[in-house]
């Protein structure tokens, strides 16, 4: 598997967020949400943010998240850790997230 076709790949080949359509047909774009704080067990939690686009790319109309996905002893090891999933993962994820959230979905 290339290295571009993980999330932190992708991240770092085009210097840029993956974006991708979702179930409900909208354009997201994905980034990633590490705590600031550890757990009572000492782990940072990471997960998913995608921000929702208006249908011509200009302006933010919402977002969908994730529940936590990846954990680590610093906020750092969770995010790479969320960084080597695949784009794969990431959209099944974004479709589960807008699946999962309230409203028009």
């Amino acid at each position: 598997m290339s290295d571009e076709i993980t999330l932190g790949g992708y991240m770092n080949t085009h210097g840029r967020a993956a974006a991708f359509e979702g179930k409900d047909g909208q354009a997201y774009s994905v980034g990633i949400f590490t705590d600031d704080h550890p757990d009572t067990d000492g782990r940072y939690g990471a997960a998913l943010l995608f921000v929702r686009w208006s249908p011509g790319g200009d302006t933010t109309v919402g977002h969908v998240e994730t529940d936590y996905l990846a954990w680590g002893g610093s906020a750092a090891q969770a995010e790479e850790r969320l960084k080597a999933l695949s784009l794969f993962d990431v959209k099944a994820a974004l479709d589960e997230a807008i699946e999962d959230a309230p409203g028009e979905w």
